[in-house]
């Protein structure tokens, strides 16, 4: 995939909110299949877009950039055999031992690409307007809706919504709202309106812990304010929660929240690489032990003496 298509599609992910990182190859050693500035996406599902290199590099990559995505911190990248860096290598670079063939190396640098906040705001008042005009000025993704046309599909897990539908519509709207389970949930009104919302929730039988999770009134209390003071309290919140912690669920990416089942690894009993652990890793069975090879060189050698590379794995 040319760089270009890699950085397109990047933006494509950027502008729907999904997570990922962005390999780029900083240096190499030849030989190798890679080039130095190369690069490709490796999304928080595990799927590899773009080229970073060959069948020694690439498993290493996107196992690192699994853990990237999850925690958001970038990483620099060393992959080769230790002893081609001898004591060069700097603090803070991780050494990832592969067994190449070709014996060449790559630096590869893994940085995690984390989409803007979302905020959905339920209403077309005065106040709804300020309030997007304000969050899209921090850079944050906004989406301005009327409550009539809100539905949850509007929202998800990683969304903030405010409903300041304002009298007009206000159950339709905090139901659907309610729907999504958004990572927060407010609603513009009175505590008294509120109470009497949230009371004709409940007897329609919709769950009670998150009902209970709905901010009424939304924002900071300010007092008597304009619509305007009362955006800059509904954002203030947000960002005050941002700051604390308090909206873990919206804004950390679904890999942090939720890791998915990482695809089961093995070690090379003969180089000691790390690999998958399913067909592409030529698995081999011996003495009712399945063995799994980064190449079929690997394999014959193994294939050649198995007892020996047996005995060397059990020892480590």
């Amino acid at each position: 995939m040319p760089d270009q298509s890699v950085l397109e599609q990047a933006s494509e992910l950027t502008r729907a909110g999904e997570p990922f990182a962005l390999a780029t190859v900083v240096w190499r050693q030849g030989p190798s299949s890679s080039q130095q500035g190369s690069r490709a996406i490796i999304t928080a599902a595990g799927e590899l877009r773009g080229w970073i290199g060959g069948a020694c590099a690439e498993p290493a990559v996107l196992r690192e950039a699994r853990e990237v995505i999850s925690s958001g911190v970038p990483r620099l990248l060393l992959l080769g055999e230790p002893g081609q860096f001898g004591g060069t290598v700097p603090d803070g670079m991780r050494v990832v031992p592969i067994s190449c063939q070709s014996e060449g190396a790559l630096e590869v640098y893994v940085e995690p690409v984390v989409p803007a906040p979302h905020l959905v705001i339920v209403g077309r008042s005065p106040m709804a307007q300020a309030l997007d005009s304000m969050a899209s000025a921090l850079g944050w993704r906004t989406t301005l809706v009327a409550g009539e046309e809100f539905t949850a599909a509007d929202a998800d897990e990683r969304s903030m919504v405010v409903v300041a539908t304002q009298g007009h519509g206000d159950e339709e709207a905090l139901e659907q709202a309610v729907l999504a389970r958004p990572g927060y949930l407010g609603l513009v009104g009175s505590r008294r309106r509120g109470a009497a919302v949230l009371g004709y929730l409940a007897e329609r039988g919709l769950d009670s812990g998150q009902l209970d999770r709905v901010r009424v009134p939304a924002g900071l209390d300010l007092g008597r304010t304009t619509h305007q003071e009362i955006a800059v309290a509904i954002l203030a919140e947000l960002v005050q929660l941002r700051a604390s912690g308090g909206l873990a669920a919206a804004w950390q990416p679904p890999a942090a929240r939720e890791p998915h089942e990482s695809p089961a690894e093995a070690v090379d009993p003969v180089c000691g690489m790390t690999v998958a652990a399913d067909s592409s890793g030529r698995p081999l069975t011996h003495d009712g032990q399945t063995y799994y090879f980064c190449s079929a060189r690997c394999r014959r050698e193994f294939e050649t003496d198995p007892a020996a590379h047996a005995r060397k794995e059990s020892r480590c």
